[in-house]
């Protein structure tokens, strides 16, 4: 693979790329790149996910050096209570790899890292007040916006997650952070302040965040939004019935954009059909090849959204099975992990 096909797999599906000229820098300069994504061990992890999971699959195809930082400790600075930490990261732990598994990633060049392992070294801590001293409020707070849970009196950890996250680009010796647009305003921050404190700034790379079933961002936090990656078949047909995909309208409909963001990007990955199964009288049988042609059928009320819910229902089930095997006989954990 050159330089340019390794750039177009991974510029694929992104919203931003900041920036493109040094991506392809990089690329030219260095045979085995790293890249990391960070995730705070918070809520239970939904088919957004795999959102990212694809994207770094993509990474491991361009050839790069793949971490995914379990951020124990961002957990905590984002209100997931201090006794629940180690448990919310084994959780992860064992479910972010089934996940691989499901959409048959090579992870040989990947590896996870748990952020406690390294963010309560003397040099990290020394780094943070560092920056500390030259970010104002204002930056770190408006860098924290759109990621840290927000409310009336917020906490000072709030202040310092963002500082943290721009900080692990550098301890963790990577060349890329990746992330959704709704980290991009951190992402700038680590841009601007890692090199007032003696570091290169890094390119960092974003895909879209996708509507959830009921409109808006699919959020862990908000049960009728998301489809949980342990939800059995039922769950999952219960869910998608219930999902908000009026007929004909593509905006903000967060069943089209799994379909176009994750299954769509499996299917051509593949070389495998979209099939949606509905009775003669109805048109019968469809087949699709790429996403836009589900989406032209859909806008032209061609395939009505049942039809759609129930094809995509399946698919999903499918993504599901590895992750809800892995997890099969660990119920105390994920007890221990989500008491509630």
């Amino acid at each position: 693979m050159d330089v340019k096909e390794r750039f177009e797999i991974i510029k694929r599906n992104t919203e931003e790329i900041v920036t493109e000229e040094e991506l392809l820098q990089l690329l030219k300069e260095k045979k085995q790149p790293s890249v990391y994504l960070g995730t705070a061990v918070t809520g239970r992890p939904h088919i957004a996910y795999f959102i990212f999971v694809l994207k770094l699959a993509d990474f491991l195809k361009a050839g790069f050096k793949v971490k995914l930082l379990l951020a124990d400790l961002h957990g905590a600075l984002d209100k997931t209570p201090w006794d629940l930490l180690d448990a919310r990261y084994e959780y992860y732990k064992i479910v972010v790899p089934a996940m691989f598994k499901s959409v048959g990633a090579d992870i040989k060049n990947f590896e996870i890292i748990k952020g406690s392992s390294f963010q309560k070294n003397a040099d990290y801590f020394y780094d943070v007040l560092k920056m500390a001293t030259y970010a104002s409020v204002h930056d770190a707070k408006k860098a924290g916006s759109e990621v840290v849970k927000q409310e009336d009196n917020p906490k000072l950890s709030g202040l310092i997650y963002p500082i943290m996250q721009a900080l692990d680009e550098q301890y963790l010796g990577v060349d890329v952070q990746y992330g959704g647009t709704d980290q991009r305003k951190i992402l700038m921050f680590a841009r601007e302040y890692l090199p007032k404190i003696g570091y290169k700034r890094r390119v960092e790379v974003m895909t879209p965040m996708i509507p959830g079933l009921t409109g808006g961002k699919m959020s862990a936090s908000v049960e009728s939004s998301k489809i949980d990656l342990l939800d059995d078949f039922e769950t999952i047909k219960k869910k998608m019935n219930k999902a908000f995909c009026p007929e004909g309208e593509v905006e903000e409909n967060g069943v089209l954009a799994f379909l176009k963001h994750v299954l769509m990007v499996l299917k051509q990955d593949k070389g495998e059909l979209f099939e949606v199964k509905r009775p003669e009288k109805f048109g019968g049988n469809v087949s699709y090849r790429k996403y836009e042609e589900v989406e032209a059928d859909f806008a032209a009320k061609k395939l009505h959204p049942m039809d759609l819910k129930n094809a995509l229902a399946e698919e999903i089930n499918e993504l599901c099975d590895p992750v809800r095997k892995a997890m099969k006989g660990k119920e105390s954990l994920i007890k221990k992990a989500y008491p509630s």
